[in-house]
């Protein structure tokens, strides 16, 4: 009879220690969501630190409009104005060489390939 009380006790406290386990592990996953939670709240709290400091030297030194924006804005539209000259100066040029470079078609069989071929029908 002893034997099969000493199963029993070691089957309870088999299924004592797997409840103990599945319990840490739902105190782990909670500690993990709090976790995130928490640095989800310092995430955004940093974020809006930083935007406000952002927004302070953006203003202090002189704000996303005025003369140097006007000034960037001149100088944005002349490079843009440059390059679609340039496209237009040089597209028929481009076309004309990948037209070139499509119709060049060599007609040779490099030696490699035709001893290959050979070694590969036994002749």
């Amino acid at each position: 009879m002893n034997s099969g009380s000493g199963i029993q006790e070691l089957m309870a406290a088999e299924t004592r220690a797997s409840q103990i386990v599945a319990e840490a592990r739902i105190a782990r996953g909670d500690r993990m969501k709090q976790a995130q939670t928490d640095a989800d709240g310092l995430i955004a709290a940093y974020r809006l630190e930083q935007e406000d400091a952002f927004d302070k030297a953006a203003r202090m030194s002189g704000g996303s409009g005025g003369e140097s924006s006007a000034k960037l804005q001149a100088e944005t539209n002349k490079d843009i104005q440059g390059m679609q000259g340039l496209f237009t100066k040089n597209a028929q040029k481009a076309v004309d060489v990948l037209l070139s470079k499509c119709c060049e078609v060599s007609l040779e069989v490099p030696t490699a390939r035709i001893r290959s071929t050979q070694k590969l029908y036994g002749q």
